[in-house]
């Protein structure tokens, strides 16, 4: 079945510098910030959580809360795709953990 890490690897990554390095509404530095869970502006702050951890529950008043605030749809967009990629990220690097019989942190 080959080594599933190392096949998509150079995928992964290449995901994560499109998102992070794309130009775009947002700056790179927040769009990193949310995608690795570091400290966000509070105005973001329960949204990228929610994303994250709750994806299900978000609605379209979170959405229109966001715009209300004053961000545009690229804005809410990018910072939705960079929450739910490094969201993708922790349960892909946990899943592959447990294939290798590693216990969780």
């Amino acid at each position: 079945m080959g080594n599933p890490i190392g096949r998509y690897a150079a995928l992964t990554q290449r995901l994560v510098d499109t998102v992070l390095s794309t130009p775009g509404a947002t700056p790179s530095e927040l769009r990193r910030a949310v995608l690795e869970r570091r400290t966000v502006p509070a105005a973001l702050a329960s949204y990228v959580d929610k994303v994250a951890l709750h994806a299900y529950t978000v609605t379209d008043a979170d959405v229109a809360a966001l715009a209300q605030a004053g961000h545009s749809e690229d804005a809410i967009f990018e910072i939705t795709v960079s929450a739910a990629v490094g969201a993708a990220l922790v349960r892909l690097e946990r899943g592959l953990a447990a294939l290798r019989g590693e216990e969780p942190d």
